[in-house]
């Protein structure tokens, strides 16, 4: 498993550097590319200094050079080792050493590219922690029912419902939650748009022993997120339930069931400890993919709730043709993905020990 494990981590590297060419190469061929970024910016800078800063960034960004020489500077400067620099540490003697990975500058905001992702990564993370735990524990229950219920009311009634969310495209769901549960001529319920209220740090609805929770912050960024998590969820809700539900009706109908209940285990032991243990398998897959799509589904949500995450910054770095943000986003989405796949198969082996990747069943 260890040796699995290795070369699992081994192969980021190459799938990440594929990823970052095919998205380097998409950026350098759209219409105007950087140089157009540049000229745009040009027009709002005194023209006596257009030279000056031309020649800057074009030594900067290797614009003079071809693609790949673009492309290795780039990763040069992203990848954590390299030559020493000053305030790594490392004796001078060591001629390579680990380094902070420079990601860049943004063309739009003259801001570090690393101090935008620090300041977003962490909102989408908020996103896919609250919403993935709800959408699975969901999708379990319903499809644990409906397989208890075959069919029955609850196995048919509840897959059309969920079947019929799925249907419903993303953002046309998360426009009429707006137009409707946020529109001041409707319902009213929730925020439209943002995390916070701008007397967020008036409200009081904790104990005061916790100083920023007692202003309210916690409460009202939970009633903001309310309409993206039903915006990012309920569409995996279908899919979901209904491999729950084939895999346990796969696994109710195997010998060691029949054995267990001949033994007089009682059904509910049979059903949570038995089978739907080896239910969990398919679902573990279906995870390490799941993770990936609701980072994709984010951003969709992030730029309708005009939430400031990684898919909104994403979404404005690739309008603006934002070189260095878009390779530096795609890069961290890509690893985060990679990462999930990894801890799918890590936990695929724990939840089924005759499940070896090391090439000979155990």
């Amino acid at each position: 498993m260890l040796s699995y494990i290795l070369r699992r981590l081994l192969l980021l590297f190459p799938t990440l550097i594929g990823i970052t060419i095919v998205t380097f190469c998409a950026m350098a061929l759209s219409p105007g590319g950087i140089k157009g970024v540049i000229e745009a910016h040009e027009g709002t800078v005194d023209p006596r200094a257009r030279v000056a800063i031309r020649e800057f960034l074009t030594k900067k960004y290797g614009l003079d050079k071809p693609l790949p020489v673009q492309y290795l500077m780039w990763l040069n400067k992203v990848s954590p080792v390299g030559r020493k620099s000053a305030g790594t540490g490392f004796p001078e003697a060591w001629p390579v050493g680990f380094k902070v990975p420079d990601m860049g500058e943004s063309i739009e905001s003259r801001r570090p590219v690393l101090d935008l992702i620090a300041e977003s990564l962490p909102t989408t993370l908020l996103l896919q922690a609250i919403s993935l735990p709800i959408m699975l524990s969901i999708s379990m229950l319903s499809g644990i029912s409906a397989a208890k219920n075959r069919g029955g009311i609850a196995d048919i009634g509840g897959g059309s419902i969920l079947l019929g969310l799925w249907s419903v495209p993303q953002i046309w769901a998360g426009v009429l939650l707006v137009g409707f549960l946020a529109n001041k001529e409707y319902l009213h319920m929730f925020p439209a748009s943002g995390l916070h209220d701008l007397r967020a740090d008036e409200m009081n609805f904790l104990p005061v022993f916790y100083p920023v929770f007692s202003r309210g912050w916690l409460l009202d960024a939970l009633w903001h997120l309310v309409l993206p998590i039903v915006t990012l969820t309920y569409a995996s809700f279908a899919f979901t339930s209904k491999l729950t539900r084939g895999s346990m009706l796969e696994n109710i109908s195997a010998d060691y069931v029949r054995t267990a209940r001949a033994k007089g285990v009682s059904s509910n032991a049979v059903l949570y400890r038995h089978v739907f243990r080896n239910a969990l398998l398919p679902l573990i897959t279906y995870c390490g993919l799941l993770i990936p799509s609701l980072i994709g589904g984010s951003i969709i949500v992030e730029k309708l709730f005009d939430i400031p995450g990684m898919g909104k910054l994403d979404v404005d770095a690739v309008f603006n043709k934002d070189r260095e943000l878009v390779l530096s986003t795609t890069l961290v989405a890509s690893l985060l993905g990679l990462i999930s796949f990894l801890i799918a198969d890590i936990a695929y082996a724990i939840a089924d020990p005759r499940v070896s990747f090391e090439g000979n069943a155990s």
